[in-house]
């Protein structure tokens, strides 16, 4: 099948689903604006702090902005955070204490924070300060919500643990609509168990933010959807005030939390990135979509479908066969802007059971809102792809990864 061609059918077969992908990112582009304008953004916010970051008033303004743009109390958008994981391990240590047991109740959370919660050994674990972790799995890529109730009446869970995008996983990402229902049923039994969200990848994808329909803390990365290319690292933790305050202070310290950390510089790329992040999201949406597209017509199972609703920026290509899942990685990395000359092969890496491939040719490290496709090396072989900063560089780039795989089958 002729792959040029097939993008022309493809780009007609989803001009409805761009159109809808355009008037959520002129939603989004007028809630950030909106928060700009609000906050008196100026370019005073954009002047750095060093040492200890007293009255540091961009980065100040910075989680004033947030916390409007994501609906919550207050707001931790910190550069000290190296890592989304970073993040969801301070809020999980900020929050509990010895005693408390933590649900995650959408399975074995993401491979990096198995050792953060003790699934894993790890002598600085919170298991090791006696902190419990239990799970309940999804039942056919929806929450089992009776043995969920059960749990919460047998005795006292601390904080529910939701991961909204599938991670390394072969599940379904979780949509806002299904979140919804499920709060609203926790809440009957129990409202005051915290309900924190890993939000990564989900970001700016569906109009309603977690926080809105019920959920207490959300927490993502900024090399991911919120960054927008631009922010060089870091990450957010928003919601209520008072778990906020507990977060700020596990980063830092009791006593000074919120009000220390010195922005060395990042404010001016936080601030840029989070306004192209609608744009940049955007982009991101419209290249899974033909990616699912281009891939199904082709015989390749995907999910989501390229019609489906989605959740977040991540597409799942499933190959079933590692050299396949090998090769199309291969083909983003060369077609990518930086290192396109480098050959990604499967390697350990620190966080992970399994062998990774990665194909990241980014002007930042590690970022996954910048076009990048990535897979454990292990059965049934799934590329996560993710990302694309316009269209038209992450429509080149799948164009031509898909003809590297199609010629050397």
């Amino acid at each position: 099948m002729n792959v040029d061609s097939l993008v022309i059918e493809a780009e007609k077969e989803c001009l409805n689903i761009f159109k809808e992908i355009d008037n959520n990112e002129y939603y989004f582009s007028n809630l950030v604006l909106n928060a700009f304008r609000e906050e008196n953004v100026n370019e005073s916010h954009f002047n750095m702090t060093t040492g200890y970051g007293y009255n540091d008033i961009g980065r100040d303004a910075i989680e004033r902005v947030f916390a409007k743009v994501l609906k919550g109390e207050k707001a931790l958008v910190r550069n000290q955070f190296i890592s989304g994981s970073h993040a969801l391990s301070t809020a999980l240590f900020g929050i509990l204490r010895p005693g408390d047991t933590m649900l995650s109740i959408t399975g074995l959370p993401y491979d990096t924070l198995h050792e953060v919660i003790g699934i894993k050994d790890n002598a600085s674990s919170l298991k090791s300060f006696n902190i419990n972790y239990e799970q309940i799995d999804l039942k056919d890529n929806k929450f089992d919500i009776p043995k969920i109730i059960k749990r919460l009446q047998e005795s006292k869970i601390k904080l529910i643990e939701i991961q909204r995008s599938k991670g390394y996983s072969t599940r379904k990402s979780i949509l806002i609509k299904d979140l919804k229902e499920l709060i609203e049923k926790i809440r009957k039994v129990d409202k005051e168990v915290i309900i924190m969200i890993d939000n990564c990848y989900c970001e700016f994808v569906e109009k309603t933010s977690p926080l809105e329909i019920g959920a207490d803390i959300i927490v993502g990365s900024l090399i991911k959807n919120l960054g927008g290319s631009i922010a060089s690292n870091g990450a957010y933790i928003v919601g209520k005030e008072n778990l906020i305050n507990l977060c700020a202070e596990r980063l830092n310290l009791p006593g000074e939390g919120i009000d220390v950390g010195p922005s060395l510089g990042a404010n001016k790329s936080i601030l840029q990135g989070l306004y192209f992040a609608p744009s940049v999201v955007a982009s991101s949406l419209k290249t899974a979509v033909l990616t699912s597209y281009l891939m199904d017509k082709l015989g390749f199972a995907v999910e989501p479908k390229y019609n489906e609703s989605r959740a977040d920026i991540v597409q799942n290509l499933i190959f079933k066969d590692k050299y396949l899942l090998i090769k199309y990685v291969q083909g983003i990395q060369k077609y990518s802007p930086i290192d396109s000359n480098s050959m990604p092969i499967p390697s350990p890496m620190p966080g992970y059971d399994d062998e990774v491939i990665m194909a990241s040719g980014a002007f930042t490290q590690g970022s996954s809102i910048e076009l990048s496709c990535d897979g454990p090396l292990r059965e049934p072989y799934i590329a996560y792809q993710q990302g694309g900063v316009t269209y038209n560089y992450g429509k080149i780039a799948i164009i031509n990864a898909i003809k590297e795989l199609i010629n050397k089958q």
